[in-house]
């Protein structure tokens, strides 16, 4: 036996280093340093003396034992991330504290002492917590990541700290929370999630509140995740962590599913488990839940999300049911456990509301077939259906029918009679529960009973049930295999009565359809029965009136009776008509209205499943001229907004009738509610999809009308929903190739980047997904996009100028470099490739760094507006081979950039010399015979010239100058695709200036426009996309609105008058006239007046000029202007209803 050795402060530096030497090694020897380096510290600790003088006492063994301890760590500090001996150091000494304070506590319990006085264990975790805390103010950052890391693993295993120890930990956690390097904020995160149970929840901000932040905002991914895994799960933080199934990080997303809410996840604990079970989220977090995690992009994420729902399925089955009707207290056989567990889980969704839980249901199939395997529909269940229950059954069905698994399908199911019973049952029950509970409210609604609301609450729930159930089975109906013919008939009639009923509810009416569909033998058919439907409900035959049916022969006998011998009488049924609304009462006439709009819905139902055309179905026509075309007529909201939709079907299977009835659509258009004109324009954009070459095509004389009225609309809506709808139908005809016009392209981009639409994030996501596929999807559209480049970017400059310091505005680097993105050919290419006949075009960005250049020698643009562009310049794609013209003329406005409008910000300039010297060097033998003089011979390029030549060059001396800034009265800018003040602007090789358009005095701020409706070119200008006369377009409002709509009126009139035809003399007189009335008070800088500010402005005046007339007589002689097109009675806005009465009786 080895002898004992004695202890000595000596040796304790020396027997700590070889501990930390073998601890680093390997972790499987950290168990007996621990116990090793523990017996150091107890004998160091029994070595102390006393202070002379004083009853303290000086501990000598362990302050020695403290600082080789500290030694060793200060030697861990300097190394990397990542080294792994580092990391074990790290590990052994957060397993030493808690080995340590573990030891403590059982010599406390074996002394049986309470009291919370200073001991070993209390002092070495204070002397090292304070050296540590100073490493966090470290310069070093690999100091301050170990110093915070360190803490992170003592952290875990502290007990009772003093207060000031405590607050001075906590704050210096909070600063490190924010640290620059993202490594040192993970750590912070992982401390500050260990101590934030004990946090005081009355401290500001708390640490769950950081937390929650950091979560939220942080840019590391890394943060992110340590955060989300190890803050504690609660009402408080469950929001956030669940905002992470939408995070930009594939890893972050995962990590929802499979370690927050997955109970079998390592180190969980009892409470995290217990706030992320199903029943402790609500309805809306496990939707969200099935939402976002079924609907990632990534598979990772998704198989994730489905173990988190196959788990549930495990944890409901655990669920102690005794309440369950169903289920009883007796044990059940395997299947109907299964079934159980199936139907537990259903119930934790809304079933009715999305298809949330159809999904759900869906991937647990997929992902458990033991679940669909042990499904079994027997007798019993069809006795009492339930919503969980037919929602089941309709969704097995489902996927059965898309599996093509017929035999299980087969099996499983009743008869159709079966079905067809239950639906006649569940109706009677529906009918029979209206009616008491309608009986009951004329009774009982006066009296002041309060069990009669929570009673009829209760009979209103047990409707709804019962509707959900009716609509699962006629789900299921369609998935049932007719070719039992009794069941067939049986179905056929049961439903075929069902669509006659007034009591059934409105939301099973397209449920009825479809069966009827399914059942009937074609379209014709379908029409037909519907048509009976309808005159069945409009006229009810009472056998009590015998005034409505009159049978006469035509012998004139009045029984009928037929002599011996003769022919018998032809027998008439002669239907009555229906009584004039003025005689009826206003009983009679709410009875009227209610069976006008079931009238109405089925016949939508009816359209909406018919695809022949109009004229091949004549029974339609009784129903148009009956129905559908006065409910058009009415003035109550409701009958009118269907008769429209039901109008707008009937277009869309009708070419005539589309193009008669075109006009009145959009003459609802200004003067309808929102709801109303939502549905109006979606019937517009049908009909103008389904008609393309009737309003829309090459040949058609109303294109550009129709194109100047919608846009028209987009510039002067105010409701976000109604924008949003106008993006998303323009947009699909641009993709669809209705619309090339460069102005409507234009005005969406206008739209997307203006500041007045950051806050319609449906208008926002429609543009952004829209367009780069519209570029990538043709070189033709990325031409399009580059030729309104520098139009835009100027317009975006006035934006920046006027725009409010508070407002949200993307900004012109961001502008220009989306793009350089949608233009860049290399991502066309990938799409391009796939389709035969169309070739990439390999030079599209020369031809956008010669829009950036021309754009560069207006001399109205700002010293960072220059630098934004400059900046673009390096970011473009220049290929390999160019053509030499297109190199030549693009170093030709570089060098004439040099000599006539030098750039002269030192980051613009530096810029712009690194294109140009990567431009000479890559293409320097196509430069080197570049002659300008021979350059000007050239045709083609006697435009270029003429505009470098009309360049006045600046001075050495002269300076940009700046843009005044703005006084304290601050204004609302003019439209985003308004030219509000003078920019220079360019289009292909030659672009004009736009003038400005201010409004006088000071008048109500105005809602910024948000498109532009103006043609945004001269008849006199020429391009290089070749000559086209010039549009008049709607005029920009320049006078106080006096209403709504006497403004449309006067701006939609005026879209559609055709080009004046003045002498050259008169616009020459009109010019010199703008340009000797002095500017408004608003006016920034005097500008020279552009083609285009002055096209859409010379009409008005010229008319002011010759004539003065009254605003009011200009509306009306205006308005009242003979029409000869589909398009001219679109721009009048009725205000009164009996002229629209009328209108609609002329158009139908």
């Amino acid at each position: 036996m080895p002898a004992r050795t004695i202890f000595s402060l000596d040796d304790l530096p020396q027997n700590i280093a070889k501990i930390f030497d073998q601890a680093q090694s390997t972790t499987a020897n950290h168990q007996k340093n621990l116990v090793a380096l523990h017996k150091l510290q107890i004998e160091a600790a029994a070595l102390t003396e006393p202070v002379k003088n004083t009853d303290k006492t000086r501990f000598l063994g362990e302050k020695a034992f403290n600082n080789a301890f500290l030694d060793m760590l200060i030697r861990v500090m300097p190394v990397k991330k990542g080294a792994t001996v580092a990391d074990r150091i790290m590990k052994f000494v957060g397993s030493y504290i808690k080995f340590m304070l573990e030891k403590a506590e059982e010599q406390k319990r074996a002394e049986q002492s309470d009291e919370d006085e200073e001991t070993m264990s209390s002092r070495f975790i204070n002397k090292l917590l304070g050296f540590f805390l100073e490493g966090f103010k470290a310069k070093d950052k690999i100091v301050r990541y170990r110093a915070v890391q360190l803490i992170a693993e003592l952290t875990s295993h502290l007990g009772s700290l003093d207060s000031d120890v405590y607050e001075e930990l906590r704050s210096n956690l909070l600063e490190r929370i924010r640290d620059k390097e993202s490594t040192v904020r993970v750590q912070a995160a992982l401390a500050l999630c260990k101590i934030c149970d004990i946090d005081d929840a009355e401290s500001s901000p708390t640490i769950e509140e950081v937390l929650i932040e950091s979560l939220t905002y942080d840019t590391s991914p890394d943060v992110r995740r340590a955060i989300l895994v190890n803050i504690p799960a609660g009402p408080a933080t469950m929001p956030a962590l669940l905002s992470r199934t939408r995070d930009v990080d594939a890893a972050v997303r995962r990590s929802v599913y499979s370690v927050v809410l997955n109970p079998e996840a390592p180190g969980r604990s009892e409470d995290n488990i217990a706030n992320t079970h199903p029943r402790s989220l609500t309805i809306s977090q496990r939707e969200l839940i099935v939402r976002h995690g079924l609907g990632d992009r990534e598979e990772t994420v998704k198989a994730a999300a489905i173990n988190v729902l196959t788990s549930w399925m495990d944890i409901v089955e655990e669920q102690d049911n005794v309440s369950q009707e169903e289920e009883g207290g007796d044990e059940q056989p395997k299947e109907k456990e299964k079934k159980s567990s199936v139907l537990k889980f259903l119930a934790l969704f809304d079933l009715f509301q999305t298809s949330i839980p159809e999904d759900a249901l869906l991937s647990v199939f997929t992902a458990r077939p033991d679940v669909l395997d042990s499904l079994e529909f027997s007798n019993d269940f069809w006795k009492t259906l339930t919503p969980e229950k037919a929602f089941l059954v309709r969704v097995f069905a489902d996927h059965c029918v898309a599996i093509k698994d017929d035999a299980r399908l087969e099996a499983a199911l009743p008869v159709v009679g079966i079905v067809a019973g239950k639906i006649g049952t569940t109706y009677n029950e529906l009918q029979k529960a209206a009616g008491h509970l309608s009986d009951d409210g004329l009774l009982r609604d006066g009296m002041d009973d309060p069990d009669w609301e929570e009673e009829k609450a209760k009979t209103e729930d047990a409707q709804w049930e019962r509707e959900c159930v009716m609509s699962e089975l006629l789900k299921l109906a369609m998935c049932m295999d007719y070719g039992d013919e009794i069941g067939r008939r049986m179905m056929n009639a049961l439903v075929r009565d069902l669509i006659g009923k007034d009591a059934l509810p409105e939301s099973l009416v397209a449920r009825c359809l479809d069966v009827i569909r399914k059942l009937c033998s074609g379209e014709r058919d379908l029409i037909r029965i519907v048509v009976e439907v309808v005159h069945e409900l409009r006229d009810p035959e009472d056998e009590d009136d015998a005034g409505r049916s009159i049978q006469k022969d035509r012998s004139g006998a009045d029984d009928g009776a037929t002599q011996f011998g003769e022919t018998p009488a032809t027998v008439k049924t002669v239907r009555a008509l229906p009584k004039p609304a003025s005689e009826m009462s206003p009983e009679e006439k709410a009875r009227a209205d209610a069976m006008d709009l079931r009238c109405l819905s089925l016949c939508i139902g009816m359209l909406e499943r018919v695809n022949s055309r109009f004229e091949d179905n004549s029974t339609l026509e009784g129903v148009l001229g009956e129905l559908i075309v006065p409910a058009v007529k009415r003035k109550e909201l409701a009958l009118r907004e269907k008769g429209l939709v039901a109008l707008g079907l009937c277009c869309l299977i009708a070419r005539r009738m589309a193009l008669s009835s075109f006009q009145l659509f959009l003459s609802q258009v200004h003067s309808a509610p929102e709801v109303l004109k939502l549905r109006v324009l979606q019937i517009v954009f049908d009909i103008l999809m389904v008609n393309e070459g009737d309003f829309l095509g090459p040949g058609s004389t109303n294109g550009e009308r129709i194109i100047e009225f919608i846009l028209h609309v987009l510039e002067n809506e105010e409701s976000e929903k109604v924008q949003a709808l106008l993006c998303v139908g323009i947009s699909k005809l641009m993709l669809s190739g209705m619309i090339t016009e460069e102005k409507v392209l234009k005005s969406l981009v206008l739209v997307y980047m203006s500041p007045e639409t950051a806050d319609n994030q449906e208008l926002r996501q429609c543009l952004t997904y829209f367009f780069p596929v519209y570029c990538f999807s043709s070189p033709a559209n990325q031409k399009r996009m580059q030729q309104i480049f520098a139009d835009v970017y100027v317009q975006l400059c006035q934006v920046h100028k006027d725009s409010d310091d508070d407002e949200e505005i993307i900004t012109l680097l961001q502008a220009g470099l989306m793009f350089v993105d949608w233009t860049d050919p290399q991502k066309a290419s990938v799409i391009v490739k796939q389709v035969p006949g169309q070739e990439i075009d390999e030079s599209i960005h020369i031809d956008l760094a010669n829009d950036i250049i021309k754009t560069l020698f207006s001399d109205e643009l700002t010293k960072d507006e220059k630098k934004s562009l400059c900046q673009l310049l390096g970011k473009l794609h220049i290929p390999e081979t160019i053509d030499d013209d297109k190199i030549r003329t693009l170093k030709l406005l570089m060098h004439n950039i040099r000599a006539r409008r030098p750039i002269r910000d030192a980051a613009s300039r530096n810029a712009f010399t690194k294109f140009e010297i990567a431009l000479n060097k890559k293409f320097e033998k196509q430069l080197e015979a570049f002659n300008e003089e021979e350059y000007r011979q050239l045709e083609q390029l006697k435009g270029l010239f003429e505009f470098l030549d009309d360049i006045i060059p600046l001075s050495d001396d002269e300076e940009e100058a700046a843009p005044k800034k703005k006084g304290a009265r601050k204004r609302r800018s003019e439209s985003v695709t308004t030219d509000a003040s003078s920019v220079t602007g360019f289009s292909g090789d030659e672009r004009s200036s736009v003038g400005s358009r201010t409004s006088k005095g000071k008048a109500k701020p105005k809602r910024r426009r948000l498109s532009q409706s103006d043609d945004e070119s001269d008849g006199d200008d020429k391009t290089e996309r070749g000559n086209s006369p010039a549009v008049i377009s709607a005029p920009t409002r320049v006078m106080p609105r006096r209403s709504a709509a006497v403004n449309a009126k006067k701006a939609v009139a005026m879209s559609v008058q055709p080009p004046d035809s003045s002498s050259e003399d008169e616009d020459d007189e009109d010019e010199e006239r703008v340009e000797e009335t002095p500017p408004p008070p608003r006016r920034r800088v005097a500008k020279p007046p552009s083609s285009r500010a002055s096209t859409s402005a010379k009409p008005r005046s010229r008319r002011s000029a010759e004539t003065p007339v009254d605003d009011e007589e200009e509306n009306d002689s205006i308005l009242n202007q003979t029409h000869d097109s589909i398009m001219d009675t679109t721009m009048e806005v009725e205000d009164d209803e009996d002229e629209d009465a009328d209108e609609v009786e002329d158009i139908l």
